[in-house]
């Protein structure tokens, strides 16, 4: 879905490349930078967790892992938008991308369930069907089959997702136990669809 405007994102980095490759930066410098930042987002959500019945220091608390989180995803599109922009995209560089992702969003949602900011089933739910709807995409574009943009809910809707109901948590904490469930659902069922997909593609 939010991928389909991934070209207009990059093309929107452009500057911001250009500048970070002036620095000296590579694209796999970024990806580093920003799996540290993911890292430190899903710490600080468990840090959260444990601060739940004080709002000043929650309030605190969720701000700075919401932005390490959109931090983290931004050196994600910017590593992407500084190695096409100078023609430094390589295989190895694309599956080390790929496998940072998944441990940015392994520790979000263990720092969300840890903390006890949602239900452990829930939680863990949501976490099995985000790591294999990228795992589908992955055996499925093995097989040359392309499965960018299949599905309902792909990794930039979820990161969204939990970021904007993180902030409201701070005024209604339940909506991160409502908004885990919603994941649960949605992404395995973007798993499905993608076995869908894959098996109509292969279908003789």
């Amino acid at each position: 879905m939010l991928t389909k405007l991934k070209k207009t994102v990059e093309s929107l980095l452009k500057a911001e490349a250009a500048t970070a490759h002036r620095a000296g930066l590579t694209p796999n410098m970024i990806s580093g930078i920003g799996v540290v930042l993911g890292l430190a987002s899903g710490i600080i959500y468990w840090q959260a967790g444990q601060l739940i019945t004080n709002q000043e220091k929650y309030l605190y608390y969720i701000v700075l892992a919401v932005v390490l989180l959109l931090a983290s995803g931004y050196c994600d599109a910017l590593d992407g938008a500084l190695a096409r922009l100078h023609g430094e995209t390589t295989v190895a560089g694309g599956f080390i991308d790929s496998l940072l992702d998944r441990y940015v969003d392994a520790a979000v949602y263990c720092g969300l369930i840890v903390g006890g900011l949602c239900n452990v089933f829930w939680g863990l739910l949501a976490l099995i069907g985000s790591l294999l709807t990228s795992y589908a995409r992955a055996r499925s574009e093995a097989a040359e089959i392309p499965m960018e943009t299949i599905g309902i809910v792909e990794r930039a809707e979820r990161l969204i997702i939990i970021t904007l109901t993180s902030i409201l948590s701070v005024v209604w904490l339940e909506i991160l136990q409502w908004v885990i469930i919603l994941l649960a659902i949605a992404t395995n069922l973007t798993v499905a669809q993608r076995v869908y997909y894959f098996l109509k593609k292969v279908k003789p």
